[in-house]
């Protein structure tokens, strides 16, 4: 049963994969041609040598999986032979007729893959840049017919595998638990899938195949003789695709109305709801004529899972009430954020227990109740996290109000209901018998399995990316008229995705031209979704949910972080195409161990990378002049800026700053008022990143961890203080001085929405990391980022934050109970 639910998983992110790719070709038309700008297919330059280079890294990665395809089509075969024997005996398993159904074209399938296996694995092997491989790609594409016929085939075959599994044991047993090779160099030698999960590998194989010809064009020279038969491998795939959308997941159909018609699911997800003041994880479905909003019912054991329908709205009845309209709702107490921390540590903590376990290949009792807890962990985040509005009104009836992470899934699920709306729609009232068949039916024609927990993942899927991702945003053009126009990033974390930067306003204009750059901190981040607004500074659409006024989204896309891609060191520069808007930006990675490490500045001269010490003596100053400075800055005209200090501000600003500071430059107070803030915020941060030791010093550090770990008051206090006194004189008053401001900073709460422990963990690890993290193993783990160590940091500061206020005369004079050296 496990495996099974591991298989179905597995189905269930394939088909949210899928559904991202036919959907996403659909809003583009016809299928698209290489260089059209598609999100999966965008132009770029290929450098030949770097381009083959990308060719091989992508091939290997595809035959790799090709090899695990062959050894599933194997086991599907495995029984196959065996049932055929038995049908002609007294006691046949299952007649002819059942086998040639449920295998049907299997045994094509696998023989086709195998000569393209067998073909392409030689040319991988021996490598080298006169290599021609489109010839393979194209014959494998001329072939997809044999999966068209088993496509028209697959609904019938998994209910005859149904009926077969009820009615005969025997074939129960075999169809739970079939067993797959593993790949050749694995230590895995089988694992255990069931024939529902295999039926369905040859669908998702079309798809996996066509989003690496993507790949292989991308990197493929123009000139390369296998360009135009990779372009007409993916013509051919492509034309494949589309017509058999419909037909792709036979569960999606199969509802109708009570006048007959089909009522398809056009989408599905969950949602998180207020409900009675307390936050609900909900799972909604949205048909073609009706919004379904439903919770899983608890069964017993051994019973069919159903649906509980909570409300339902008729699309023809369903409006978004603007923000003026809405009602104002009971306030959504945000959850704070210290908690939501420690629930991303102690999700960290399992998982790398977990890794240890399967490392040391402890029990699979104790790996299944660390994977229990970390769910736990992983739910409580998922329904905590959210804070963005999405309202949906009943004209005849009343509001219902969900949250979600990120504004893109708002614009999802408001595009997909308005796009069903410009239909015919006619109100309608279900009867109670009505609603139960559709409720009954979500079930099977559902999505979307599994709530969106990295605990519901498959352990070979890429753990993400863990480090910081460098983005420049460049310009954006196909608007058709003036604007306002500015962008936003987000990436996705923890199983959401969260908003990282934030582009400035270009102000009236068809073509914005940002070049902006920006540094993303990456938490196993697999995605990177820009979105497009139009600024909207009318007053009067203040959103009464969150008090905020409603920005017009132009346009949105996602791109997948391909670690291959993204971990060199140079720039990748690429396009987003996003409803006829496309928007130009560059980016690049560097891992966390590299971006971690503290480097004295080579000149003693400028203030970036020299000690505190040296900066105050040079300057006859007792806070150094760029500390003061960017807090007078920022208390002047950011300490109400949503996200200070927490939203990055564009680098090649912090650089301009960086480099007028060093030089000390005249200009700095004039450059200084016309600066964007967050940019200010962010030269501030890295001047203390930058200190070659940290602002509490690397002699203290230790005594800072056990100090904070003191379960006694009194003894945390006298110790805290005691290590204040102990810090040079420059290094106490600088963080004295900071410490205030901080505190200022976090009596707007309400407005910059920057708590006390927000601006901690922004700046506990910048003040205490110690410089000599380098010579540490790589951080590269979710564990080593949300660890025991950072967060330990995190408290340090937070220790001070939220103690009386601190005079350094008092420190001084005060040497209570003891003064011995630490």
């Amino acid at each position: 049963m496990e495996e099974e639910e591991e298989a179905i998983g597995f189905l269930d992110k394939v088909l949210e994969d899928e559904d991202v790719f036919l959907l996403e070709e659909c809003e583009l038309g016809t299928p698209t041609s290489p260089g059209s700008g598609s999100p999966f297919l965008v132009a770029v330059k290929v450098e030949a040598g770097k381009g083959l280079e990308m060719r091989k890294l992508v091939l290997s990665g595809f035959l790799a999986s090709e090899e695990i395809y062959i050894n599933q089509l194997e086991a599907l075969l495995l029984p196959m032979k065996p049932l055929k024997a038995t049908a002609t005996t007294s006691q046949p398993v299952l007649t002819i007729q059942q086998i040639e159904t449920i295998f049907y074209k299997i045994q094509d399938i696998y023989e086709i893959h195998k000569e393209f296996y067998d073909n392409l694995c030689p040319k991988v092997q021996q490598w080298d840049s006169q290599v021609t491989m489109g010839h393979l790609f194209q014959k494998l594409a001329s072939q997809l017919g044999v999966y068209k016929a088993f496509v028209d085939n697959y609904k019938v075959a998994l209910e005859t595998a149904e009926k077969c599994s009820q009615s005969n044991n025997q074939f129960q047993k075999i169809s739970e638990e079939l067993k797959v090779k593993g790949p050749k160099d694995s230590k895995d030698s089988h694992t255990s899938v069931t024939m529902e999960a295999l039926l369905y590998k040859p669908i998702d194989r079309v798809t996996r195949s066509t989003l690496v010809l993507h790949d292989l064009l991308k990197h493929t020279p123009v000139d390369h003789p296998d360009y135009p038969l990779l372009q007409d491998a993916l013509r051919i795939s492509q034309n494949f695709l589309s017509s058999i959308n419909e037909d792709i997941d036979p569960r999606r159909t199969a509802v109708t109305t009570p006048k007959g018609e089909t009522r398809q699911l056009v989408k599905d997800g969950f949602l998180v709801e207020m409900s009675e003041s307390s936050r609900k994880l909900r799972h909604v479905f949205l048909f073609t004529d009706v919004l379904l909003c439903a919770k899983l019912k608890k069964t017993s054991a051994g019973k069919h899972q159903q649906y509980d329908c909570k409300w339902y709205i008729p699309l023809a009845d369903l409006v978004f009430p603007s923000p003026e309209e809405s009602e104002a709702s009971p306030q959504v107490h945000p959850f704070p954020d210290h908690e939501l921390e420690d629930m991303k540590v102690k999700i960290s903590a399992l998982k790398s227990e977990i890794q240890k376990e399967k490392a040391n290949k402890g029990q699979s009792r104790a790996i299944e109740r660390l994977k229990k807890k970390m769910f736990e962990n992983e739910f409580l985040l998922l329904l905590n996290s959210p804070t963005i509005p999405f309202r949906i009104h009943n004209r005849n009836g009343k509001s219902y109000l969900f949250l979600l992470s990120s504004d893109y899934e708002r614009s999802e699920w408001r595009e997909a209901i308005q796009k069903l709306q410009k239909k015919d729609l006619q109100a309608f009232v279900l009867s109670s018998v009505e609603l139960q068949v559709l409720t009954g039916s979500c079930f099977k024609l559902r999505t979307v399995h599994n709530i969106p927990v990295t605990s519901n993942k498959d352990d070979d899927e890429s753990p993400g990316l863990y480090g910081f991702l460098h983005v420049i945003v460049h310009s954006a053009k196909g608007f058709k008229q003036s604007a306002n126009l500015y962008c936003t990033l987000e990436v996705d974390s923890f199983g959401y995705f969260v908003s990282k930067a934030k582009t400035r306003v270009f102000r009236d204009t068809t073509e914005p031209k940002w070049d902006e750059e920006f540094e993303i901190e990456l938490e196993g981040s697999q995605s990177l979704r820009i979105l497009c607004y139009e600024k909207c500074y009318d007053k009067t659409k203040v959103n009464k949910d969150n008090n905020e006024i409603v920005d017009k989204i132009m346009g949105k896309g996602q791109i997948q972080l391909d670690p291959q891609t993204v971990e060199s060191k140079n720039w990748h520069t690429d396009v987003i195409e996003m409803n006829g808007i496309k928007v130009e930006f560059s980016m690049k990675f560097t891992s966390r161990d590299m971006s971690l490490k503290r480097t004295p500045s080579k000149k003693q001269t400028g203030v970036f990378g020299v000690k505190i010490s040296v900066v105050t003596k040079r300057e006859r100053s007792k806070v150094p002049y760029i500390v003061r400075q960017c807090i007078e800055e920022v208390e002047k005209r950011g300490i109400e800026e949503v996200g200070i200090y927490r939203i990055s501000g564009v680098a090649t600003d912090i650089q301009a700053l960086k480099a007028v500071f060093d030089a000390n430059n005249k200009d700095i107070l004039l450059m200084l008022s016309d600066m964007d803030i967050n940019a200010i915020a962010g030269t501030l941060k890295l001047y203390f990143r930058e200190l070659p030791e940290p602002l509490l010093t690397d002699r203290l550090y230790p005594a800072f961890m056990e100090g904070i770990a003191l379960s006694d008051p009194a003894a945390k206090e006298n110790c805290m203080m005691h290590l204040l006194r102990s810090l040079p004189d420059p290094n106490l008053i600088t963080f004295l001085f900071l410490l205030e401001h901080l505190k200022r900073v976090a009596e707007k709460e309400p407005i910059n929405k920057m708590s006390l422990h927000n601006l901690a963990t922004v700046f506990g690890p910048t003040l205490l990391r110690p410089s000599e993290v380098e010579s540490k193993a790589h951080l590269t783990s979710a564990a080593d980022i949300w660890s025991h160590d950072v967060m330990a940091q995190v408290q340090v500061l937070l220790y001070y934050l939220q103690h009386p206020p601190i005079s350094f005369a008092e420190l001084k004079r005060n040497t209570l109970y003891f003064s011995t050296d630490v």
